[in-house]
């Protein structure tokens, strides 16, 4: 078995270097038009790529959308190192013991460069499918779907039942492939799921509080690493992976390269240590250049 290149690797500071950086391709694209945009985001240095898992995405609905899973094993077939993840994979449309089949089966697609990410999910998504509970009873069936796949990971034969999910003798057979498992890195702004990402997670994604300006936005930010710290302290753990997503807020890190490289060292000096990004679109949500991209990654990727 492959142990997590991931999982728990030491601080950016302890290791002397800066965040590693990774950046988001939606999945809107036809795979012949997709696969040079992922190859490429291995050439520029990026330490990780995602794509959205949702059935839609704001601002989008329109717009031609593919599925996460297939997306990531057709990514896989055309790079060698880049951890390939799911931003964010979450219970509106999948049992955990689904969940953790498509999880084992790209984390052995991938090598074991699999990144598990896991949310609550949108409103828009469970919209569609006619799931209209209050975000509370979401964010309990969240909970219980991330713990039901922790033990999917590290169990055979699970028995399992729940308010929301049942499991009767669940085989597991192969499991995962990264030991002691695939990393759950768990989107989380309100403190029941930061604990949560603290008490499972193998890092905690954030697209930080909603926020009319920047500034408020890097306040909240600022807020939300203080309650990740107390909920270490508490757990007595010393360190999680912090991944910011830093398109979230009012502006788009690339913007400009000056845009970028405030937003990277304002996230750096709270303590992220992955920070992601999106691939430029023409328009719309992440409107920008892939010039801008390219020199972005010539700067900061490949020192």
């Amino acid at each position: 078995m492959t142990p997590s290149p991931f999982a728990h690797p030491p601080t950016p500071e302890s290791a002397g270097g800066g965040p590693r950086f990774g950046i988001t391709i939606l999945p809107e694209h036809r795979w012949a038009d997709a696969a040079p945009m992922w190859r490429e985001a291995e050439a520029m240095g990026f330490a990780h790529a995602w794509t959205y898992d949702h059935l839609v995405w704001s601002g989008l609905q329109e717009a031609p959308w593919f599925a996460a899973a297939p997306t990531l094993a057709a990514a896989a077939g055309v790079t060698e190192r880049i951890g390939l993840g799911t931003f964010v994979s979450s219970p509106n449309y999948r049992h955990p013991y689904v969940a953790y089949r498509d999880i084992i089966s790209l984390d052995d697609i991938t090598g074991g460069r699999y990144l598990a990410g896991l949310g609550t999910g949108g409103q828009l998504d469970a919209g569609i499918l006619g799931d209209d509970l209050p975000l509370k009873t979401r964010v309990d069936r969240f909970h219980e779907f991330v713990r039901v796949l922790d033990r999917l990971m590290r169990e055979d034969r699970v028995d399992h039942d729940g308010q929301h999910y049942r499991t009767v003798a669940a085989r597991t057979a192969p499991g995962p492939t990264q030991r002691p498992r695939t990393p759950f890195v768990i989107a989380a702004n309100g403190p029941r799921s930061i604990r949560l990402a603290v008490e499972l997670g193998d890092g905690w994604v954030t697209t930080g509080p909603r926020a009319e300006t920047e500034e408020e936005w890097w306040e909240g930010l600022k807020s939300l690493t203080e309650r990740v710290d107390r909920a270490l302290a508490a757990a007595g753990r010393t360190h999680i992976d912090r991944y910011l997503n830093l398109d979230s807020g009012p502006a788009f890190a690339l913007e400009s390269v000056t845009r970028w490289e405030d937003m990277v060292g304002r996230a750096s000096a709270l303590g992220f240590t992955d920070l992601i990004t999106h691939w430029p679109r023409p328009d719309g949500p992440y409107a920008g250049s892939e010039a801008t991209l390219a020199e972005v990654a010539s700067r900061s990727l490949r020192q």
